[in-house]
């Protein structure tokens, strides 16, 4: 015979499953995500630009709730955008034409934080239901910082790599076949080395050839002196081409690409040299609608854990445009951080059911 005190137990776990699970907590899982770049953690958010359809779109609206989603994720310190619009001001900061990057160096310098946040919407509906596109760069105060791609940070090569989730794979494949086809690429012609057409006699059977292989991107090698006549390709022929010595030519390592991927060097004694580059350390371009499975799944989570007291729920997010472009900034930061290594362990929360 059970004791007393454990008979007890026992039928009050039996009241309770027979009950139903509105007096058992709910268990969930929340996703969490964090800085993973911590020379970038004072971050500027500039007003955003409209390049959508829609003339209503409010771009210090925008940065305002990009900002407050940012300051949300832990290890971002972000200065006020009322600040960050009295300095433009004053500093007649305007992003205009190719001076972009530029203006966003002296912004970042001029307010003293590590990156500069420039933002344009580029496609918006306030209506249901919502549509939001968002293109964001993140510009470094230091212009030897170099674009962190998609895949960075992530654990390849260990065992956690089989939980890295198949859109971030696909993400971080793109991005390191962009970056691959940098060097295996040729070069544009000078419009000056373009072959210029025959004015005087037609050409002869002996000069259409040459000028098939020139477009064709073959090179006419001199057998004396080793170089390529090609208009198009003026640089000599290195020895070695026909044995295979391919690395004289292309100055890439023997086993390139790197089959580990983006698996970050060891630290080193010196600093490295200082190569400004004007493209932006961090970009994402997403557009989020309000009838995308995937958005309104994660519009549940996100409303599940903000203990939201207004009423209807994750589905009037769907009605409030100035909710569902919080939302959307969130996801668009918590993607670009995730796709570069800031994810965190997820959180398990317990919580009783709504209305018990």
């Amino acid at each position: 015979m059970l004791p007393f005190t454990l008979r007890n137990l026992v039928i009050v776990l039996c009241l309770l499953i027979l009950g139903g699970c509105s007096y058992l907590p709910e268990v969930s899982r929340q996703p969490t995500v964090f800085n993973p770049f911590p020379q970038l953690t004072k971050v500027a958010v500039a007003p955003f630009f409209n390049q959508s359809a829609e003339p209503s779109v409010d771009g210090r609206q925008f940065a305002l709730a990009y900002a407050a989603e940012l300051q949300v994720v832990p290890g971002f310190e972000v200065v006020p955008v009322g600040v960050v619009e009295a300095v433009m001001q004053q500093n007649r900061i305007t992003f205009s034409g190719a001076n972009g990057p530029t203006d966003a160096r002296r912004l970042a310098q001029l307010l003293q934080v590590d990156a500069v946040v420039v933002g344009a919407v580029t496609d918006y509906t306030p209506y249901y239901p919502p549509r939001v596109g968002l293109d964001v760069e993140w510009y470094a105060a230091n212009a030897g910082y170099h674009p962190i791609p998609a895949g960075y940070g992530l654990p390849w090569g260990t065992t956690e790599e089989e939980d890295i989730p198949d859109a971030l794979i696909f993400e971080a494949e793109r991005a390191l076949a962009r970056e691959q086809l940098k060097t295996q690429t040729p070069p544009m012609p000078s419009p000056d080395l373009l072959p210029t057409p025959p004015q005087a006699d037609p050409p002869q059977p002996r000069e259409l050839e040459e000028e098939a292989r020139r477009r064709d991107g073959v090179r006419l090698v001199d057998a004396a002196t080793g170089e390529s006549t090609n208009p198009l390709q003026a640089e000599p022929i290195a020895a070695g081409v026909a044995d295979g010595g391919g690395d004289q030519i292309t100055g890439l390592p023997p086993d390139w690409p790197d089959p580990r991927g983006f698996t970050p060097p060891q630290p080193c004694a010196a600093r490295p040299p200082y190569r400004p580059s004007d493209l932006p350390v961090l970009k994402h371009v997403r557009l989020y609608h309000g009838t995308d499975a995937q958005v309104t799944s994660a519009l549940q989570s996100y409303v599940y854990f903000r203990d939201e007291a207004r009423f209807g729920g994750w589905q009037s997010y769907l009605q409030r445009s100035d909710d569902f472009i919080r939302f959307s900034c969130h996801m668009h930061i918590a993607e670009m951080l995730t796709a570069r290594g800031g994810a965190g362990q997820t959180r398990v929360v317990w919580r009783w059911p709504t209305g018990r």
